[in-house]
């Protein structure tokens, strides 16, 4: 960002300019450059002030806040470092905000915020015009616009080009605003320059509007001309050749030096000078705004902190029922002590109350996040994982050092979710709690869809480019890829498209929801920041992306949904009904030896995070015996520590093939629990402090540029400083050097240690559910699809393979649900029959599942409740009775028959589908014609599916077969072409050659050099 045009700008500081007319490319396919783009630019011209004025919206002001502050800091470093002081550029840039509004009954006006209290208008007046409008819209009329404006200032954008513009409409913003309108004049080197000058002057005159020169600026240089015209054609559907008048004449919108705008305002200088006017009224910044937690849950006579000191030693004696011990009262009366000097007492308050809601409709959650770190969190209920047995440091957490909001995240069953959301919108009202909000950007693949139709570029050529690319990565492979598709990369053509999608990449596509970010406030939190309508009906977010928030330090609660959390819950309603035995996260019995058994094994199909191929294969290497050990796993098996080269020595030191070492005993202390070896993103943050002097705040800074992983060359600018700190502090060239490498590794998704220890806890409880119930484990995985990576036929398989037996779907015997048949589900581990030599061994009574009407493809929940309804009344004896008593249609009963659902009604696939097709649509409340329908139907026999029918059958209907496997009926031919079979692959020789057939049951494509995708494929033996 530093000064990029310093050494060509030679600036007359005695020209005075504000540009009151700015948009950012949060202004989405209309700005065509970054905030940090402009700001830079504007410091270099020597502007004044540099108004940014998106379109009908606030989104792009605070990039613009940040980019500035993040200006001037890169500025003192750079003068620092240099002791060359930088003259040329304007430290004292103000930055003025605003926003562009466009009434459906007036003209446009640019409307700016003088104050602190004129902001809170604009935020109001964009939160009324987008709430009245669809996603994305915005609807205002001029009198919205009278009810929001004394505080703001206005400038009126006529139409500049329409002689015949009256001044009917100017002067009731001039009654409206008085003094504090302006009437806004841009030039842009065209043709009638001196006639439209002259034309806004009588305007000006007549309305007694004092005339304002603005640059109508949509990107920071010339260059990015070709940019905004590719942009121009994305949002109109067009192309760039066929935008027409959509388009600019000339390169004129972009920060002109001050010099160029008073040559065009060469016969009125004075309307340039007067920007500096408007600028001297604006004196509101974003340092400003504060944000307040809500505060009214506290009771009657007690203090906000009284009350959270109450809950939090209550609960501590609910967790601690033997007495709390010493270690965690320690940690209490730090983290108290230090909430209250923070003033951060209502926000735990405030996510308290979130999870006892949850709680108290049996919706099962779970903090995450920095939240585990904490003891306080943990006696809330907030988090079950038990500060006792883990040494996380609260203050990544919170920290007097670091001036920001704390932020927990809340798991949520994934299917009940939406009921927390709604609490909340109804407990704050929906000018207190919103939705944040999540900037979707342009990423290889979408911008070269879009740059390449603007471009005119035929869309299979367009497509066959967009599938060569790696997703994950930039465009450093373009030119290449290009080749690939019949693109030449030194065409005119070619160069345009490597060059656009190398400046679109990043650039903001459209406003999104966050997953489940939610923002609460003590007053109304449209005066903070504009809400608008989300595409989901009952839901409003904040226009500001999450990042955002943060850098302002507004408090964010993660609610977000997690499926293992639904399918937990259900095996904890289901052991509880069927034994008695109530569990939960917190109970569960911990290190149990044959659980870990079970996990060093491999036998992970459907748990929680350690069941893809990757983990498998770790596991046995890793040997998980203890918490801690899961902890590890869950974070080792990532894009961060496999590219930050972590994973093998972390393994050899475990396994003692390699000496543990240390730099030193400060490094020693960060990086002892997991043998040397950088894993987690807090040990990154701490070894930049000790190992190369970074500051908390400079630390904070790093934990940033590693979440931005995606975007090319954040994590380099970090490196001179790390590895000189670490060669000031006499630490080996090679040390140095390795270091960098790993903390880069984490800009490639390095996991914290604080997700990781919420995760890991799950990771125990699914683990524990499967070895001692897996019949139950099984079911509720199902109950809960989607989720996880596996399909229903590869977990059905899985519990086949410990013991359970699996009974078909059925209409007298199916609920919705998966349900179990056989109630002796009491320590059922003894069905547990794989892998392991420790497991025990059998139950001649096993509980069985009966696999639920939910697997059959498109059948609706409501029709499976119908059926269960009418059969609680008796069950059924003929398909003929079934159709009768459920009412059901033809269409319902064929699906139910095609899936081979009437067996119990002494119907094979085959006849009921017959029969179903045959169904009249009678009026069956008169029986008579029910059965004059039966006697005029002739019996016809019809020839039964074979094997391989019915087992294609069942995969078209609903997924899986419990009849045989369909590989298992190609196995003579496969065996002829030399196929080898999953199960004797583990007999095959290093280095033998092999050919394998199979269903592909998982595609996975991780971030690898040449854009592997790996699959796994399934036969009848593995």
């Amino acid at each position: 960002m530093f000064c990029p045009f310093g050494a060509s700008a030679d600036v007359n500081p005695m020209l005075p300019y504000a540009e009151l007319r700015c948009k950012t490319n949060f202004s989405f396919l209309t700005g065509a450059s970054h905030a940090d783009e402009l700001i830079p630019r504007a410091a270099t011209l020597q502007y004044n002030a540099l108004a940014i004025t998106d379109l009908n919206s606030l989104s792009g002001i605070v990039r613009a806040w940040s980019a500035y502050r993040d200006f001037l800091r890169e500025l003192d470093e750079h003068e620092s470092e240099t002791g060359i002081t930088i003259s040329k550029c304007n430290r004292d840039l103000k930055i003025i905000y605003g926003a562009e509004i466009t009434p459906s009954d007036a003209p446009p006006v640019l409307l700016w915020a003088p104050s602190h209290a004129a902001y809170k208008q604009l935020s109001q007046l964009i939160t009324v015009g987008r709430r009245r409008a669809a996603k994305g819209e915005c609807n205002l009329t001029f009198e919205d616009i009278a009810a929001w404006s004394d505080e703001l200032l206005a400038g009126v954008l006529p139409n500049e080009t329409n002689k015949e513009t009256g001044s009917q409409a100017l002067h009731l913003y001039r009654d409206l605003f008085g003094d504090r309108a302006y009437l806004m004049s841009s030039l842009h080197r065209s043709a009638n320059d001196p006639q439209q000058l002259a034309n806004l002057q009588t305007l000006s005159h007549q309305t007694k509007l004092p005339l304002v020169a603005c640059g109508d600026v949509h990107y920071h240089s010339r260059e990015r001309m070709k940019l905004f015209d590719v942009l121009t054609a994305i949002r109109t559907g067009t192309t760039v050749d066929a935008a027409g008048h959509d388009r600019f004449s000339n390169a004129e919108r972009h920060l002109r030096h001050p010099q160029e705008i008073y040559d065009v305002f060469s016969a009125d200088p004075e309307v340039v000078a007067r920007t500096v006017e408007v600028a001297e009224r604006c004196h509101f910044t974003l340092d400003e705004l504060r944000y307040q937690y809500p505060r009214e849950l506290a009771p009657d006579g007690m203090t906000t902190f009284e009350y959270l000191r109450q809950l939090t030693w209550e609960g501590a004696g609910t967790r601690y029922p033997q007495g709390v011990p010493d270690k965690v009262t320690k940690l209490i009366n730090h983290e108290l002590e230090l909430i209250e000097d923070l003033n951060y007492e209502a926000y735990f308050i405030t996510v308290w109350d979130l999870v006892r809601f949850a709680r108290s409709r049996d919706i099962l959650c779970q903090g995450r996040g920095s939240a585990a770190n904490s003891a306080v969190c943990y006696c809330l209920g907030v988090t079950a994982v038990d500060p006792d047995r883990t040494d996380v440091l609260f203050e990544r957490f919170i920290s007097r050092e670091r001036n920001e909001a704390p932020d927990i995240d809340v798991d949520f069953e994934h299917e009940r979710r939406e009921e927390v959301l709604q609490y909340l919108y109804d407990k704050y009202g929906r000018d207190r709690a919103a939705m944040t909000g999540v900037v979707t950007t342009y990423r290889i693949r979408s911008a070269i869809r879009d740059v390449g139709k603007a471009l005119g570029l035929s869309l299979d050529r367009v497509d066959a480019l967009a599938k060569q690319v790696d997703g994950r990565g930039g465009g450093s492979q373009l030119p290449v890829r290009c080749q690939d598709v019949g693109i030449d990369p030194e065409s005119m053509m070619g160069q345009r498209l490597i060059q656009n999608v190398g400046e679109i990449l990043g650039f903001p596509r459209h406003l999104s929801q966050h997953v489940g970010g939610m923002v609460m406030t003590e007053g109304p939190l449209c005066e903070l920041a504009p809400i608008e309508n989300a595409a989901m009906d009952g839901r409003t977010v904040i226009c500001w992306d999450k990042n955002d928030l943060e850098d302002l330090g507004i408090l964010k609660v993660d609610c977000l949904g997690l499926g293992m959390l639904s399918a937990i819950r259900r095996c904890f309603a289901m052991i509880k009904k069927h034994t008695g035995r109530s569990l939960t996260l917190a109970n569960i019995p911990a290190e149990d030896p044959a659980v870990y058994d079970m996990v060093c094994a491999a036998d992970t199909i459907g748990l929680f995070q350690i069941e893809s191929r990757a983990q498998m294969s770790m596991l046995p290497r890793l040997k998980p015996r203890q918490y801690y050990d899961l902890v590890i796993e869950v974070a080792i098996v990532r894009p961060g520590p496999i590219q930050g080269q972590m994973v093998h020595p972390y393994l050899r030191r475990r396994s003692g093939e390699e000496e543990v070492t240390y730099a030193n005993d400060e490094i020693r202390k960060v990086l002892q629990k997991t043998l040397g070896v950088p894993i987690f993103q807090e040990q990154a943050m701490q070894l930049a402090v000790v190992a190369a002097g970074f500051t908390p705040g400079e630390a904070d800074q790093l934990r940033r540029a590693m979440g931005k992983w995606r975007k090319t060359g954040v994590m380099e600018k970090f490196r001179h400083k790390l590895i000189d700190g670490m060669r000031e502090r006499n630490l080996p060239e090679k040390f140095a050097q390795q270091v960098f490498q790993q903390i880069r590794g984490f800009g490639e998704y390095g996991f914290p240690e604080s997700h990781a220890a919420s995760f890991a806890l799950l990771v125990y409880v699914s683990a524990y559910l499967k070895y001692y119930y897996p019949a139950v484990y099984a079911a509720c995985i199902i109950n809960s699809q989607p989720m996880g990576f596996y399909a229903p036929a590869q977990l059905i398989r899985d519990a086949k393979e410990h013991g359970v037996p699996i009974l078909p779907i059925d209409v007298n015997h199916s609920d919705w649900d998966c349900t179990l048949e056989n109630d002796d589900i009491a320590n059922s581990a003894k069905n547990n029959k794989k892998q392991s030599p420790k497991l025990p061994t059998g139950n001649a009574n096993p509980p069985a599942i009966r696999l639920g009407l939910r697997l059959i493809n498109g059948l609706a929940e409501r029709h499976a409740e119908t059926i269960v309804n009418v059969r609680s009344t008796g069950l059924f004896n003929s398909q003929e009775e079934f159709a009768n008593r459920t009412r059901l249609s033809r269409a319902v009963i064929t699906q139910l028959a095609d899936a081979d659902a009437m067996a119990s009604l002494g119907r094979d696939r085959r006849q009921a589908l017959w029969e179903a097709l045959a169904q009249e649509h009678q009026p069956r409340d008169f029986p008579l014609f029910d059965s004059l329908a039966a006697e005029d139907e002739e019996p016809v026999a019809l020839p039964e599916l074979n094997g391989l029918e019915n087992v294609f059958a069942d995969y078209e209907t609903f997924g899986l077969s419990l009849r045989n496997h369909p590989i298992a009926f190609f196995r003579d031919q496969l065996a002829a072409f030399g196929v080898t079979a999953a199960e004797d692959l583990a007999t095959m020789e290093n280095d033998d050659p092999v050919s394998v057939a199979g269903m592909v049951i998982l595609r996975q494509r991780p971030s690898t050099a040449k854009g592997i995708t790996f699959v796994t494929l399934e036969d009848e033996t593995g």
